[in-house]
């Protein structure tokens, strides 16, 4: 079973070992924003949201549960939680779209250390996981005084799942300036931007993709409706995932993935670094490989945005038809000649 963790909702599926998808089911998630460039998520209600997602598919299979034999999953990346020393959530999750932290980002990348060449040697992005503790650190101290551990949406649903408080390579290397061929974190970069007490608040174990994490516990087990004790894998954030269903695991290959947001995610057979580049980051898909990564924030997000705004009519067609609002939309599009007669989106 594959877990697909997003920004608005929570996609199980099963497959058979050949790869064949036999059921899924989609569950959706709101997303709050108390104030502008704040974006934040309930755990509780991802919990829910994958609880009846897993339940579901199981019941569209028609399956035994228990000849479910294992389960991974992936997930937003840059989406923060602080939890206690009992793993009880201290505050909503600030997920991946957050970009509160745009003063801590700003001075960060002004400090000009080495580890910055995993950005580009270029400007800090607000929403990458040392600036939104940093921001914590200074806003809500009382919060970052109870964290006993802060990971990622990822590490709290491994834990939840097996009680094992792990890391995965793919999101400490892309987002935690994590590099196993120096060492792991870098300790001067973490104490120089007032963050060395983080360190011992993020998981020590660090797992490579599909490394299992551990088994599936009991009480768990009974929620989702499956057989305690399968293997849980390590899993990763979404778009990196899905390098490995386009078959871009090998050094030449890149891979274009469109969301909310898009990526576009290449493989290299040795590491390097330069302006406008992230990465290259080591062994984040496949031991032994280099990730290299551009993107774009606001891109599905903003045709939603035109859906909701502006498309009204189309939306109740669509849904008389029976058919996707987006399908209807670009099928209408499809009608206009290039450069859609001038029009210019600027997605910020």
């Amino acid at each position: 079973m594959g877990i697909d963790c997003g920004t608005e909702s929570v996609r199980a599926a099963i497959f058979d070992p050949h790869g064949k998808m036999i059921a899924s089911e989609a569950v959706p998630y709101p997303v709050y924003h108390p104030h502008p460039g704040w974006a934040e998520q309930n755990p509780e209600e991802w919990w829910s949201a994958i609880v009846s997602a897993v339940r579901s598919t199981v019941e569209r299979s028609a399956l035994n549960p228990h000849s479910i034999v294992g389960i991974s999953g992936d997930f937003t990346s840059c989406t923060v939680v602080f939890m206690d020393e009992g793993f009880r959530i201290l505050r909503p999750a600030i997920i991946w779209m957050d970009v509160r932290a745009a003063d801590q980002a700003r001075r960060i990348a002004a400090t000009g250390y080495d580890a910055l060449k995993y950005n580009g040697y270029g400007n800090v992005s607000a929403e990458w996981m040392p600036c939104k503790a940093l921001w914590v650190k200074e806003n809500e101290p009382e919060v970052w005084r109870k964290a006993h551990y802060v990971g990622e949406y990822v590490d709290w649903f491994m834990h939840r799942l097996t009680g094992e408080w792990v890391g995965s390579i793919n999101n400490t290397s892309i987002r935690w300036y994590y590099d196993r061929n120096t060492g792991g974190f870098p300790t001067d970069f973490y104490e120089g931007i007032g963050l060395g007490d983080l360190l011992a608040k993020f998981p020590q174990r660090v797992l490579n993709l599909g490394e299992v994490v551990g088994t599936l516990r009991a009480e768990v087990a009974q929620e989702l409706g499956l057989r305690a004790g399968i293997p849980v894998a390590q899993g990763g954030a979404d778009a990196y995932i899905a390098m490995l269903g386009l078959d871009v695991v090998e050094p030449g290959k890149m891979a274009f993935i469109v969301g909310s947001s898009h990526l576009l995610l290449g493989q290299s057979a040795h590491q390097f670094h330069g302006k406008g580049i992230f990465g290259a980051y080591t062994d984040c898909l496949i031991p032994g490989q280099y990730t290299v990564e551009g993107g774009q924030i606001s891109t599905g997000s903003v045709v939603r945005w035109f859906r909701d705004n502006f498309a009204g009519s189309y939306v109740q067609r669509a849904q008389s038809l029976g058919i996707s609002a987006y399908d209807l939309l670009a099928e209408e599009a499809a009608k206009l000649p290039p450069g859609s007669d001038g029009l210019i989106v600027l997605d910020y």
